[in-house]
């Protein structure tokens, strides 16, 4: 079995009295299109900023690319996970001073390249991501949503990362906008070999997805290949993924291995 690009091992993680994290295993396999499911709350975000040294466990470790970075205490070895992962945030995070090519172009900008080269730099991931190259000096205020979260991957694209790592990428689109998103993230893992970690709340993540993981109490309650989880008759995970997240959900002593 090859040696998992991201592994957590026991990790823990509270604020204040509220446990995030409780003893939490997962590996992400190299290669993979893995969905993390979970209620509102459960931490989705915070194990996604755990994943990538952006939020430190209490204890436990974090394994990304080779490197534990639980004891990355550098800036530079911070960044060779940065290198390796990249990060779209839920909404896209854009800065509203700054252009589409200036959001997408800031890395290499703040870094002294000049404007004539990163622009084609810039444009071809604009059309990576589907967007006509006419939106380039455009506001993130004349952007719709949907093209905000597409200048936002193609931020995170120009770093040319081995892992994707999305928070919530379809929150507040319509239907349509959703499948977009969700086919432009399965053409751009298959198209760069990458290995691809979404959360999400949306039941249709399940066809554009390998394995599915469903986060609980802290804990990794249930993974399975996606196509499968329609099957599972866990009385939890079957109101979950029919949409049932209202009211109270019983759970009994018998965990899922």
């Amino acid at each position: 079995m090859s040696t998992p690009i991201i592994s957590l091992k026991k990790v823990c993680k509270a604020f204040g009295s509220k446990r995030i994290s409780r003893n939490l295993d997962l590996d992400v396999k190299q290669g993979e299109f893995l969905a993390i499911i979970g209620r509102s709350g459960e931490g989705k975000s915070v194990l996604l900023k755990q994943m990538i040294g952006l939020i430190k466990p209490d204890s436990g470790t974090v394994i990304v690319n080779g490197i534990d970075i639980t004891k990355a205490e550098t800036e530079e070895e911070r960044n060779k996970v940065f290198d390796v992962c990249g990060y779209v945030f839920q909404f896209a995070a854009l800065l509203d001073s700054l252009n589409v090519f200036e959001n997408i172009g800031i890395t290499l900008l703040e870094q002294g390249v000049p404007a004539k080269k990163v622009l084609p730099l810039v444009k071809k991931k604009i059309e990576a991501v589907g967007l006509r190259k006419d939106v380039i000096f455009k506001a993130p205020s004349e952007l719709s949503g949907g093209m905000k979260k597409r200048v936002g991957l193609a931020r995170t694209l120009m770093r040319d990362p081995q892992v994707l790592i999305y928070d919530e990428p379809t929150t507040g689109l319509d239907p349509v906008s959703v499948r977009m998103i969700h086919e432009l993230m399965k053409k751009t893992h298959l198209e760069n070999n990458a290995t691809t970690v979404v959360i999400s709340h949306d039941p249709e993540i399940f066809k554009y997805a390998d394995r599915v993981a469903m986060l609980h109490e802290g804990q990794i309650l249930y993974s399975c290949d996606a196509a499968t989880i329609w099957e599972n008759k866990h009385p939890y995970i079957y109101q979950f993924i029919r949409g049932l997240e209202e009211g109270p959900i019983t759970m009994g002593s018998e965990r899922i291995k």
